[in-house]
């Protein structure tokens, strides 16, 4: 009965922890300014962009909560993978 709802809050637990780690290595990254900075604050500005518009989308078509967190929680893990590697 509440399964979903418990899902819901751990992912959205879950995406808080995971976002506040990729903040620290991209400002880690940017502090360190140059050409891959700045590469990054535009593959930021625009992934935001995107990631803004797909959540939008899906909720516009009928989507759920779950669904909007889970596609975000996607994308900063991916950007959690990338910028430890480097």
């Amino acid at each position: 009965m509440f399964g979903s709802w418990w899902k819901l809050g751990m992912d959205a637990t879950l995406l808080a922890i995971e976002s506040q780690q990729v903040i620290a290595l991209r400002l880690a990254k940017l502090a360190t300014g140059g050409a891959a900075a700045q590469a990054e604050a535009q593959h930021m500005v625009t992934e935001k962009i995107m990631a803004a518009q797909e959540a939008a989308l899906l909720i516009a078509t009928g989507g759920s909560t779950a669904g909007v967190v889970a596609g975000y929680r996607r994308k900063v893990r991916a950007n959690a993978r990338r910028l430890s590697q480097g």
